[in-house]
């Protein structure tokens, strides 16, 4: 199971910075070329989740959203400079509990 939380952090910071191209071009005035590495980003985002230990793909992609949230927040901080607010704490607090039930709760 390790295997599949590697697996979803990568997935998401390959997911945001694949969108973040975009956004940093269309919202913040960057050269077009930035999204050729979040094109490629994105693709890279797409292979790690096949590479999630989950018979159903939806599945997966629930259980994925919990670490999502959690990346996003990093990312916040890390490469936009901002901090999280006690809101996004309490928030990202409570979605590992779901990701946690999706993922391992017995089938």
């Amino acid at each position: 199971m390790l295997k599949s939380y590697v697996f979803y952090i990568l997935a998401a910071f390959a997911e945001i910075a694949g969108c973040y191209s975009f956004w940093a071009w269309l919202r913040l005035g960057k050269t077009s070329w930035v999204i050729l590495p979040g094109i490629g980003s994105l693709v890279a985002f797409a292979y790690f989740l096949t590479k999630m230990e989950s018979e159903f793909a939806g599945r997966a992609y629930a259980a994925y959203g919990s670490i999502y949230i959690a990346s996003s927040l990093v990312w916040l901080w890390m490469v936009e400079s901002k901090m999280p607010d006690r809101w996004d704490v309490v928030g990202v607090a409570i979605c590992p509990v779901g990701g946690g039930i999706i993922l391992f709760g017995p089938r």
